[in-house]
């Protein structure tokens, strides 16, 4: 599962350097600090230390790709992640970010 997770990652490292997959940045997180996998970044996720508990639980090595994806949210990095990131592991996160900010 690890080298799926590190696969998909090198491959989305790949297409975040391309142009044409720039994304604009993502909306500021919900009043009140709700952390969401759709509208929070990953690097306002890391920025949170709960927060980047679960995303160094549920994604090792997202960290070596910091630099690429910090601006963007984890359901803006799925379709790139070649299935490491699926629906299933999305509703896996926000499920760890919401007992995480409890």
């Amino acid at each position: 599962m690890k080298i799926k997770i590190a696969a998909g990652l090198a491959a989305l490292a790949t297409l975040a350097a391309v142009p044409a997959f720039a994304q604009a940045p993502a909306p500021a997180p919900a009043a009140g600090g709700a952390m969401s996998v759709d509208k929070t970044t990953i690097g306002a996720l890391w920025a949170n230390p709960a927060a980047k508990a679960v995303l160094e639980k549920d994604v090792p090595g997202i960290e070596q790709y910091m630099d690429q994806i910090k601006d963007m949210t984890l359901a803006q990095v799925a379709p790139m992640s070649q299935g490491a990131i699926d629906d299933a592991k999305l509703k896996q996160i926000q499920a760890d970010l919401d007992k995480a900010g409890k």
